[in-house]
């Protein structure tokens, strides 16, 4: 299962607009989410845009616009939306969801719908995430790369600032001549009351495997119930296994896992433009003259 296109709102918008009633934007989407799309999985329905905006309502927004370029539906008042008689005759006539869409965005962008320029399904937010998501990907990719060609010790210090970064308190780097499978020692609070033990692995390849996990729990014994594992790779299942069993609490990062986070914490990253992207105020709309 998968939201809806912004496309696929335009007949369950014409629908829910079908009886000639004025309502409000914000009350269009809610009303076109409850009737059409509320029993998709919550963690669907849950997803946001890169900008923060709910997803399924991002779509239906922009349905709604599109919709009113085709002249299916009208701003009748400051934030306010009613259907059309095209839009009515659209329904009367049960028109297809192809055949809606095609009406709309050659209504909206005629251009689109040349053999060489095919109709997209994609809204124009859809295609900045889209966009954004690709240059995250490459980053991460190219990130996880230079981690494994980095320094071993070098890479420990890594895993460090990753984790002071994301909020715990002071941390002490082990001797290297004899850390005992200890990496690091970071406090889980600012206050330093617990202890949690970090080893990272830097592996071009292979597997962190069952005895790296048995090492690091036995370095652990006595001191702490807490320790990270960290690797540029991944784990075998039996490591896996180890660790979940073990009588430590026991977190494992992979590397996929790793990029991800330095990505987030800016660790290693570091912004290199950023766009301003407006959207009306529905509320500025909706208080009546100013």
């Amino acid at each position: 299962m998968e939201l809806p296109k912004f496309n696929e709102t335009f007949v369950p918008i014409l629908n829910v607009l079908g009886d000639g009633k004025v309502v409000t934007s914000r009350k269009l989407l809610e009303l076109v989410e409850e009737k059409y799309y509320s029993s998709l999985p919550q963690e669907l329905l849950d997803q946001l845009t890169k900008s923060g905006e709910r997803l399924i309502a991002n779509r239906i927004a922009w349905g709604k616009s599109y919709l009113k370029k085709g002249g299916m539906v009208e701003y009748p008042a400051r934030g306010q939306v009613q259907i059309t008689e095209k839009g009515r005759q659209a329904i009367k006539e049960s028109v297809t969801l192809e055949g809606v869409t095609s009406d709309v965005i050659s209504f909206y962008s005629p251009e689109k719908l040349s053999a060489e320029r095919p109709i997209s399904t994609l809204s124009p937010q859809d295609l900045i995430d889209s966009g954004i998501e690709q240059i995250e990907q490459s980053v991460k990719s190219e990130l996880l790369e230079r981690l494994k060609g980095y320094d071993p010790y070098a890479f420990e210090k890594v895993v460090l600032i990753l984790l002071s970064k994301m909020g715990y308190g002071e941390y002490l780097e082990t001797s290297k001549s004899r850390d005992g499978g200890i990496d690091g020692v970071i406090n889980e609070d600012k206050l330093g009351l617990e202890k949690i033990y970090i080893q990272a692995k830097r592996f071009t390849e292979n597997k962190v495997q069952e005895t790296d996990i048995r090492n690091f729990i036995g370095a652990m014994s006595g001191d702490t119930t807490k320790g990270i594992f960290v690797t540029t790779t991944d784990y075998s299942e039996s490591a896996k296994k180890k660790a979940k069993d073990a009588h430590h609490k026991i977190i494992l990062i992979d590397g996929l896992r790793l990029v991800e986070l330095m990505y987030k914490y800016d660790v290693g990253v570091q912004t290199k433009r950023s766009y301003e992207v407006k959207t009306i105020d529905s509320d500025f709309f909706e208080i009546g003259e100013v």
